[in-house]
């Protein structure tokens, strides 16, 4: 596999959209601190304030796992299905973000993004192992 192959190159777009995503979230933040007139280093105080940041602070806790277990199953499980697994872990961060408010509501977004990176994690010990038992021959 060269790094210029199709599934190595969707993988690096997967991952600029989940950086974009990141990114998007932390001005999210910042533009509701201005709106509700809240100043850092304040992390409390009004609700939008509270729902934002959370929702920063999820994905950023999210992203510390994904982003490596993105990145093994696709060098290591190799093919379409980590890229394609790492795009459905970026949808369910959105869906996460726009229906975050209550625990129902964001549950989807939240298993959108926690079942994906289990798959990648599970993909990319599958693909170390068989990578590590056909260099031991």
């Amino acid at each position: 596999m060269t790094i210029a192959a199709p599934a190595i190159i969707l993988t690096g777009f997967v991952t600029l959209v989940a950086i974009l995503i990141t990114l998007g979230f932390a001005i999210l933040v910042g533009r509701t601190r201005g709106r509700v007139r809240i100043d850092a280093p304040a992390m409390s105080g009004h609700p939008d304030l509270e729902r934002a940041l959370r929702i920063q602070g999820n994905t950023v806790e999210q992203i510390v796992i994904f982003l490596p277990a993105l990145w093994l199953a696709a060098l290591y499980f190799q093919g379409w299905l980590p890229p394609i697994i790492g795009a459905v872990w970026c949808l369910g961060r959105i869906i996460y973000a726009v229906a975050y408010g209550s625990h129902k509501q964001r549950l989807p977004g939240f298993a959108l993004t926690v079942l994906p990176s289990v798959t990648l994690i599970v993909l990319a010990a599958i693909g170390l192992f068989g990578a590590w038992t056909a260099s031991a021959v």
